[in-house]
């Protein structure tokens, strides 16, 4: 068995090395060389616990390579990203781009998956695209829709272990992805048909986005009122049918904080809820930049000084270092400019250098800052003593 991977990213890179371990011939195909070359030296360009031993062996035992083209393969998996529009608008350019490439190498009995979150319908458009250009090979390959729903700095576990739903555009096409999974997915594989798996996907997000609005639309009544929001959502989970998540700076990530869209679009009428969510998550990150700039004007008008300031995290999650949808990144931005002439110390331990924000470490910030802002609740944040001297804005929880 030989697969060609499409995309090198924080799931296709992961995957592609678990699938490699388990006996398949990997290529993996990206269109930075960058990635391509140290792929090819067995060193990972994410930052995912354990993966980098796994690459390493991968690539040793010759079972990983990677390319900037595919190669001739028994199975194509499609896992590039899935970006929307201005308008907010799902964008699948990437995924016909990726899919463009490999169908002159597809022949009789090959395997076809999509993986990248799509809008409802897209398999069934890229199956017309495949027999538009080929149509000898309608109804002699398989085709089919298998979402990742893995935890970032989890993957490896998560990968081999979660459930999957997998859904072909018919019977043996399930079957046969079914059969390929099964090679090193342990959990349980559900079959369905392609468009309700790609619903599924975009519906595990939402549901994650609606449940994580409701905290954050909490944690802006109890500032109002208050209230230690903390606190009070303890208190109420005591309650034994209710469960509400802790809130944050936001929503980002390529899934939360995108998936939701691509239902809004399609559905704009029926999607009520699922937009507001989205619209109560946005609007937090802008809340906290708020928050966070009337605390420096405070500060300049009581001491006569401009603060220091620091913006504690830029990724979108604790301890790993995708900054992609990151509300962190948003409001440290937005406070930067706002405030063009403060002394504002960006801090992301995940991350060693970044092109546009010079990063300070976090102890060297925390001892210099005048306003602190916790915006991710990273591990190295929690072992930070409390200092009543300081001016604290905890939008993540780090002191609950």
């Amino acid at each position: 068995m030989k697969a060609c991977f499409m995309g090198l990213g924080y799931i296709g890179l992961p995957t592609a090395i678990i699938a490699a371990g388990h006996g398949i011939d990997v290529i993996g195909v990206d269109i930075n060389p960058q990635v391509v070359e140290m792929t090819n030296k067995g060193i990972i360009h994410i930052v995912e616990p354990g993966l980098q031993e796994l690459c390493r062996h991968a690539v040793a035992t010759g079972r990983l390579k990677a390319s900037v083209s595919p190669e001739v393969s028994d199975a194509y998996l499609i896992v590039v990203p899935t970006p929307f529009k201005e308008n907010h608008e799902p964008d699948i350019s990437f995924v016909e781009t990726a899919t463009r490439s490999v169908i002159p190498l597809l022949k009789e009995k090959d395997l076809f998956i999509i993986e990248s979150t799509s809008p409802v319908g897209t398999t069934e458009k890229m199956k017309e695209l495949i027999y538009a250009l080929r149509p000898e090979l309608e109804g002699k390959i398989y085709i089919a829709y298998c979402p990742e729903r893995v935890l970032p700095g989890n993957v490896i576990y998560e990968l081999e272990h979660n459930d999957r739903v997998i859904g072909g555009i018919d019977e043996k096409s399930t079957e046969k992805a079914i059969e390929f999974y099964s090679r090193f997915v342990k959990g349980t594989l559900h079959k369905t048909n392609a468009k309700t798996a790609e619903m599924c996907k975009l519906t595990e997000n939402s549901s994650r986005d609606v449940q994580i609005a409701f905290a954050n639309e909490l944690s802006l009544i109890c500032d109002k009122a208050g209230i230690n929001a903390w606190e009070l959502i303890e208190l109420a989970n005591k309650h034994p049918r209710v469960n509400i998540l802790q809130p944050g700076s936001g929503v980002g990530g390529h899934c939360i904080a995108v998936d939701p869209y691509f239902i809004t679009a399609e559905f704009p009428i029926e999607s009520q809820l699922i937009a507001k969510a989205r619209e109560i998550n946005n609007y937090k990150a802008f809340w906290c930049a708020e928050k966070v700039e009337n605390a420096m004007l405070k500060f300049e008008l009581e001491y006569n000084r401009k603060p220091v300031v620091a913006m504690m995290g830029l990724a979108f999650k604790p301890n790993i270092d995708d900054l992609r949808e990151s509300p962190a990144k948003y409001i440290t931005t937005k406070v930067m400019q706002s405030r063009n002439n403060a002394d504002i110390l960006v801090v992301e331990p995940n991350v060693k250098k970044h092109k546009v924000f010079k990063l300070t470490g976090y102890k060297e910030a925390y001892k210099k800052a005048d306003i602190v802002v916790f915006l991710v609740s990273h591990e190295e944040f929690k072992t930070l003593p409390y200092n009543k001297d300081k001016v604290i804005l905890d939008f993540c929880g780090i002191y609950k």
